[in-house]
């Protein structure tokens, strides 16, 4: 997740470098990776459909390879069509394919317990590849040029790749374990009845049936603002701002980095707050600190005593918002209404109640 996302913020440093030797403009940079960002959350409902159909290690290995390809083909373009091929189909669908559906897939699996502070650590090594690689990249379009810039998450995608495929496994009983945490049953229970297949119609029957819902409105508004705020705004264009600012890609991107570290702190903090409080408050506390935080941002008079304090605010809430809206998300809807609403299918959860009664019977 970590190399991934990494993939997936990495070209926001690279809009000044390809409009000085492209001659394209910010818009029509901008757009190709709106494109890439809008693939990365459609994408997460048919990801679970496809880690339940072929297995996490098979969608994984996939999903690494797609966005190696996108960043290798990226370093060879000459027309704006390629690059939107590269950076906005391949590694929109790539970095899609896992998202944050693959910290869920797996905490739900291997975990009962803690389950919150796990998805805090999974989605904090998300938010902090996004950034963590930035520095070096700077560092390296300054001194050997952008497409040297690429090399490190190339190597990465491919030594994980070969990782995944040997040790990763898809289920814990695959190697013969429980999940973490749970209680073997005193008395054996028999097994449910497996659900029925996963069918790409899926996810548009669950969206139908949630729109329904008020809580899934607001749950999808306030992580839409997590989103534009974090991903569209920040990770995108906070090097040219600074740079449109008089401050060089490399601080502006250790500031990034700062992020990254208050953030890697800050979502497995909350995590572990999520199982504690109730998400409705902390979701109350995070946006509000996020909003100061963005007012603070144009009196920081971008030097990097002012953009130290906006990254410690900024970094602390980057995607701390994920573990409570998760676990509110598990409440408003259920257990098997999230796995389901994940997985693509509402099936289960409407022939699982019929099922209990006849087992009663």
């Amino acid at each position: 997740m970590l190399t991934t996302s990494a993939a997936l913020g990495l070209p926001g440093a690279f809009l000044k470098p390809l409009t000085s030797e492209m001659g394209w403009n910010t818009d029509q940079i901008s757009s190709i990776l709106a494109f890439r960002f809008a693939l990365f959350g459609l994408m997460a409902p048919f990801s679970a459909i496809l880690m339940e159909r072929f297995g996490v290690r098979n969608v994984v290995c996939a999903a690494l390879a797609l966005i190696a390809g996108g960043m290798a083909l990226a370093t060879v373009v000459t027309e704006l069509w390629q690059l939107f091929l590269a950076w906005g189909l391949m590694l929109g669908i790539g970095s899609g394919m896992t998202a944050l559906v693959l910290a869920a897939v797996v905490a739900n699996r291997w975990f009962s317990a803690r389950r919150g502070l796990v998805i805090g650590l999974l989605t904090a090594s998300s938010a902090t590849g996004q950034l963590a690689f930035l520095p070096a990249a700077a560092w390296l379009i300054e001194h050997m040029g952008w497409r040297v810039a690429v090399l490190p998450v190339l190597v990465g995608c491919a030594v994980l790749a070969v990782l995944v495929f040997g040790f990763m496994r898809n289920r814990p009983s695959d190697v013969g374990l429980t999940a973490f945490g749970e209680v073997p049953a005193a008395v054996p229970v028999t097994p449910p009845a497996p659900p029925p297949p996963l069918t790409l119609r899926g996810p548009f029957v669950v969206l139908r049936e949630a729109m329904r819902n008020q809580t899934f409105w607001v749950l999808a508004g306030t992580f839409f603002i997590c989103g534009l705020s974090t991903n569209g705004l920040i990770q995108t264009h906070f090097i040219s701002l600074c740079g449109d600012f008089g401050m060089g890609p490399v601080p502006a991107a250790s500031a990034l980095a700062m992020m990254g570290a208050f953030d890697f702190v800050g979502t497995i903090l909350s995590g572990w707050l999520s199982d504690r409080y109730d998400s409705r408050k902390l979701l109350f506390w995070y946006y509000g600190l996020r909003g100061l935080s963005l007012f603070w941002l144009p009196h920081s008079t971008f030097t990097l005593y002012g953009l130290s304090i906006f990254a410690m605010f900024y970094g602390l809430d980057w995607i701390a918002t994920v573990p409570p809206t998760v676990k509110l998300a598990a409440t408003a809807f259920g257990r098997d209404a999230r796995r389901w609403s994940s997985a693509g299918s509402s099936l289960h959860t409407r022939w699982a109640r019929p099922r209990q009664r006849l087992a009663q019977a």
